[in-house]
């Protein structure tokens, strides 16, 4: 049945329901099912009870991102070292100076940062 199709259709028919089917359950089917019991309360800021004072928009100094990215970029970095560490007696001497090399670089990144001053929480 399906080998006269394009060999493609199944394709786009997988695509336009990836799409359509969660733009309908929360656009169509999900203010049905959900209950609507707008009130005064729920309209503010916060539901605690207390007023908000001050504006919510603050600015944060740019250090503090900079402090998470630098973070995450290491986090994210050391995450490759496991599956090395796991096949290291498999890899050989080649895995071992590509990961001296990926660790050179991570200390050079570290080292730039530092000299920046990124690290600094004040």
């Amino acid at each position: 049945m399906f080998h006269y199709w394009n060999p493609y259709f199944l394709i786009v028919l997988y695509v336009v329901l990836g799409i359509f089917l969660p733009v309908a359950s929360i656009w169509v089917i999900g203010p049905i099912l959900r209950p609507n019991k707008p009130s005064e309360a729920k309209g503010s800021t916060y539901e605690s009870g207390l007023e908000p004072v001050g504006d919510a928009h603050v600015r944060y100094n740019a250090r503090y991102y900079l402090f998470a990215l630098m973070f995450v970029v290491f986090d994210v970095e050391t995450l490759f070292l496991y599956p090395w560490a796991v096949a290291f007696k498999k890899l050989g001497m080649f895995a071992l100076t590509e990961m001296l090399i990926f660790i050179v670089l991570l200390v050079i990144g570290l080292a730039y940062a530092w000299r920046k001053k990124v690290l600094e929480w004040t």
